[in-house]
C-alpha cells in the first residue's frame, strides 16, 4: 500500500508542477500575444465573439498572429514542453523560440522541429520538418538530472515576405533516435 501512495503522490506532484509552469508562463505573457482562433471553426458567431472578448480581457491582441504560446504534449507520459514564439516589432523577420521541456529523459539531447502549411485551414498536414536552433545551426535542448531543459533559439525568416501567414506545428524529438516525444497542436502565424 505504501508504494501505491508514493506513486499517487508522485503523479499528483507532476500534475501540479505541469499546471503551475503553464500558469506561470501564461501569466508572464507579453502584451500583443495571440490566442489562436482556428479558421473554419464550427463555433457559432456568438461563440467566436465570446472567444475574442475573452482574449481581449486577458490583454491579448486578436489579429495577426505574430506571437504564440505553444504547448507540446506527450501522448503517453506526464512530459510536456512550452515554446514562447516571439517576433518583436524592432526585429522584423526574426523569430525568438524560447523552449522549455519537462519530465523527459534525464541528461539527454532533444531537438525542436517545425513544419508549416500555406493552406490556412487550422489543419497542419505539413511533414517537411525543419530542425530549429541558433539561426541556421541546429541547437540541442539538453535535459538536466530531472529531465528538464531550456534553450533560447531563434530563426530568421528574412526570405519570406512580411505579412505572409502560415499554419505551423512543432515537435520535440530525441536527438539520438529521432523519436518524437512531444508534439503541438496547429497554430497560425504571420511573419512580421
Amino acid at each position: 500500500m505504501n508504494t501505491q501512495v508514493s506513486k499517487g503522490t508522485a503523479t499528483a506532484n507532476r500534475l501540479l508542477k505541469a499546471l503551475s509552469v503553464a500558469l506561470i508562463l501564461t501569466a508572464c505573457a507579453d502584451e500583443g500575444e495571440v490566442v489562436p482562433v482556428r479558421p473554419g471553426s464550427e463555433n457559432s458567431a456568438t461563440e467566436q465573439s465570446n472567444e475574442l472578448s475573452n482574449a481581449r480581457s486577458f490583454g491579448r491582441q486578436v489579429g495577426p498572429h505574430y506571437n504564440l504560446n505553444v504547448f507540446l504534449q506527450s501522448g503517453e507520459k506526464w512530459s510536456f514542453g512550452f515554446l514562447r514564439f516571439r517576433q518583436y516589432e524592432n526585429e522584423t523577420q526574426l523569430i525568438h523560440l524560447d523552449t522549455w521541456v519537462h519530465d523527459l529523459e534525464p541528461n539527454t539531447n532533444y531537438l525542436l522541429q517545425r513544419a508549416v502549411d500555406t493552406m490556412l485551414d487550422g489543419n497542419c498536414t505539413g511533414t517537411a520538418w525543419l530542425t530549429l536552433g541558433k539561426g541556421l545551426e541546429a541547437q540541442a535542448i539538453t535535459t538536466d538530472n530531472h529531465g528538464n531543459g531550456r534553450a533560447e533559439l531563434f530563426r530568421s525568416v528574412a526570405t519570406i515576405p512580411v505579412g505572409t501567414t502560415f499554419d505551423i506545428h512543432f515537435q520535440i524529438i530525441k536527438e539520438s533516435t529521432l523519436e518524437v516525444v512531444l508534439a503541438s497542436d496547429c497554430y497560425e502565424y504571420t511573419v512580421r
